[in-house]
């Protein structure tokens, strides 16, 4: 039975992909997946870190071809005992017992464990623990310490696996106080967290790198050792730990053009035929369609021109940022330009070029706003987009300042907050800011701005180091012909570009100037639908003569297709089949198996349609009296004619309702696959605001063409509905 189950469930999730091979020197490092400052996700959605760092930098001395995942530190460890991975780097400590297992490299950080309450809660001795609770991450250095120390001090342990349950429990008041290591506590209070260290910390131990002992990978902790010598003797390794632990940030240039190392003149040899490159889809401008909705601005002009200049053929794809980041990391994708700030973190997933572009984070408020320092901020709100390097710098000058924060998940909205005065000011990109003014937003930036970061093109770790080579030689060729400054001034100049003929502040003019793009997201929508409500009426109603059979075993199978199914966001399961499963046959067969978006989206669509469908067909039949199945039964007519003859008949005019309100739902839900990067009607829509900043008439549009569309096809299944009648 169970092996039925398990059988059963597998097939849930078809896989309609084609692989690639993993090239067999690409070395895969796994790390923790938050564990500033060693490890975590930073705002603008890369790794960074300390670890990050370090691995970046011994992979450019030993010239390591690799691939960085942070899958936490439990499933790290186990990655690389199991063969999975091939080296563990995540802030793990040295110690006699792990070193029967790992091979590990010389240590290049002295950790200590601190204790951490909240500011209102001050614990200054272990003595005020007696009768509290203290929290730890499982498996952890600080966890060791509290056990042998617990019964002296009186206090209770409560374990965590993640670091933030542990301070979310800390806030709430679940825990009385919290131990981990001190330079994550200190970066936790540089970013505005609620906690105070009042006491000592405790030197517990050392982190370093390992690979599984006794394996083929023991030469690269040979190879660390000695990277890790070099960075040592010339400062490297101080600087990176300076970089991240240091109590204030240090001010780097604000100037938009980086130093290039590389010198001008050199050519690479390209390895591939074609070079496939992902990139955003709407980050003007660096890259967003244009009036004749192509894509454009500073990164695709960037990289067709060092394509030109290296001799690589190249092709272009524009999923958006998540997407872009997924398929190069899943080999859908050989390299990827977006805007893209170098982080320690995504350094650990990604080997980067020389920086082409430093930004700044800048304010921006209305052109008749008084506010000309951080200082008029107080008491006002300053709008910001969520998960960026302007949220970050925000909270952690906020106490100072005085002023409130409102998070908006894009851009658009959060002009337009601006605009309609329910924010005071905004924080974005400079670039970004300086563009919006350009295509007519009434604003003005009166505080010059901070940095934020370096842009640069990247690759998967390990992978096509020609391609690093041919960026960095073709960058530094076009700055020396100066080629490179007139992509800058094209899209950053002050005059604004008025090459268009077409007034887009106009619902007509967005029309005549977008439909060609609007129909053809509307024909993706419509194809989506309809192709995966096609399926899921096939699913749904196999399943749901399951659950109305009499063999027991097909209605529990269809209890839990419908279970699993309905009880799974459809976004998440959109994102599972799309990047979950290639990363799991990957880890599971070595290759690369990517999916199509618009195959994993009309999978996610199918199964999630068929689920609901399965329950509308069980409930239709259930609705027709049981006593005309009895009656036919007793007249000696066998179950399946009773279905096919009186039932089902019966059942249909029931369900048909129910029928075409799923469609309408199915129809709908197309919009939620847009977060794989499939470009239908919404994220067309999307696409089309982020260059022209015309949110409000945009989505109106949307929402006309989702009515009318709608209103069409459930007429239509009506009359179908009345035939079948």
């Amino acid at each position: 039975m169970k092996k039925k189950i398990i059988a059963f469930l597998l097939a849930l999730f078809p896989i309609f992909a084609l692989g690639t091979t993993t090239h067999a020197d690409t070395i895969k490092i796994v790390s923790d997946t938050a564990y500033a400052p060693f490890e975590f996700k930073d705002s603008d959605q890369t790794y960074k870190g300390i670890d990050v760092d370090i691995i970046n930098k011994v992979a450019d001395i030993k010239g390591w071809e690799y691939e960085m995942s942070f899958p936490g530190f439990d499933a790290a460890v186990n990655a690389v005992q199991a063969g999975q991975a091939d080296a563990i780097m995540a802030g793990m400590t040295k110690t006699a017992e792990r070193e029967k297992v790992f091979t590990m490299s010389d240590t290049y950080y002295d950790t200590k464990v601190v204790i951490a309450t909240t500011k209102a809660n001050t614990i200054k001795s272990y003595d005020q623990l007696k009768g509290k609770t203290v929290g730890v991450k499982n498996g952890t250095a600080a966890q060791r310490f509290l056990e042998k120390i617990k019964d002296k001090y009186g206090f209770t342990i409560k374990t965590f696996d993640t670091g933030d349950l542990m301070y979310n429990s800390l806030a709430a008041g679940a825990v009385d106080a919290a131990m981990d290591d001190q330079p994550v506590i200190e970066y936790a209070i540089s970013q505005g967290q609620d906690l105070k260290i009042s006491m000592k910390g405790e030197a517990v131990g050392s982190f370093a790198f390992g690979v599984k002992k006794g394996s083929k990978y023991e030469y690269l902790v040979t190879e660390f050792n000695e990277a890790l010598a070099q960075m040592k003797k010339d400062g490297t390794l101080k600087d990176i730990i300076n970089k991240w632990t240091a109590t204030s940030s240090t001010t780097s240039s604000n100037s938009a053009v980086p130093e290039t190392t590389t010198k001008s003149g050199q050519k690479a040899t390209p390895v591939k035929a074609k070079y496939t490159i992902a990139s955003d889809s709407s980050f003007a401008p660096f890259v967003f369609q244009n009036d004749s909705n192509k894509y454009t601005g500073i990164d695709m002009d960037l990289i067709k021109a060092i394509a030109e200049d290296q001799g690589f053929t190249l092709e272009i794809s524009n999923p958006g940022f998540d997407a872009a980041i997924n398929a190069v990391q899943s080999g859908q994708a050989d390299g990827m330009i977006a805007g893209m700030s170098v982080t320690e973190a995504r350094k650990e997933t990604f080997d980067f070029s020389e920086p082409y572009y430093t930004a700044n984070s800048i304010l921006a408020v209305t052109e008749s706003s008084t506010i000309s320092s951080y200082d008029d901020l107080k008491g006002k709100t300053v709008g910001v987009k969520n998960g960026t390097s302007s949220q970050t710098f925000l909270v952690e000058n906020q106490s100072k300042y005085g002023y409130k924060i409102k998070t908006f998940s894009d851009g658009s909205s959060m002009y337009d907050s601006l605009n309609s005065g329910s924010v005071a000011a905004i924080m974005d990109d400079e670039p970004v800011v300086k563009y919006a003014i350009n295509q007519g937003k009434k604003m003005k930036t009166p505080i010059e701005g901070t940095p934020s970061g370096n842009l640069a093109f990247a690759v998967k770790k390990g992978t096509n180091p020609e391609l690093i080579e041919m960026f960095n030689n073709g960058l530094a060729n076009l700055k020396a012909n100066g080629k490179y400054q007139e992509i800058l001034d094209k899209y950053l100049s002050a005059k604004k570009d008025n090459s268009t003929t077409v007034d887009e502040t106009t619902i007509w003019g967005l029309l005549q100037n977008n439909y060609k793009q609007l129909l053809s997201g509307l024909g993706i929508t419509i194809s989506l639908a309809l192709i995966s409500f096609a399926i899921a009426m096939v699913i749904g109603i196999i399943f749901g003569m399951f659950s109305v059979s009499p063999i027991k075993v097909l209605r529990i199978i269809s209890e839990i297709f419908v279970d699993v199914i309905r009880g799974i966001p459809l976004m998440i399961l959109a994102a599972f089949i799309f990047w979950g499963i290639p990363n799991f046959l990957e880890s599971m067969t070595g290759q690369q198996s990517p999916i199509n978006d618009f195959v994993a989206g009309t999978i996610a669509l199918s199964l999630n349609a068929g689920a609901y469908i399965a329950e509308i067909v069980r409930g239709g039949i259930q609705a027709v009296p049981v006593g005309q199945m009895e009656a036919s039964r007793s007249l000696g007519i066998s179950y399946g004619k009773t279905m096919r003859k009186i039932i089902l008949p019966q059942a249909t005019k029931i369900m048909l309702p129910n029928f075409v309100n799923q469609f309408v739902i199915a129809l709908k839900d197309t919009t939620i696959v847009s977060a794989i990067g499939l470009v239908e009607l919404f994220q067309t829509g999307k696409i089309i605001i982020a260059r022209n900043y015309q949110s409000f008439k945009m989505y109106a549009i949307l929402a006309v063409l989702y009515l009318v569309i709608i209103t069409l096809l459930t007429r239509l299944a009506k009359r179908l509905e009345k035939r079948i009648k």
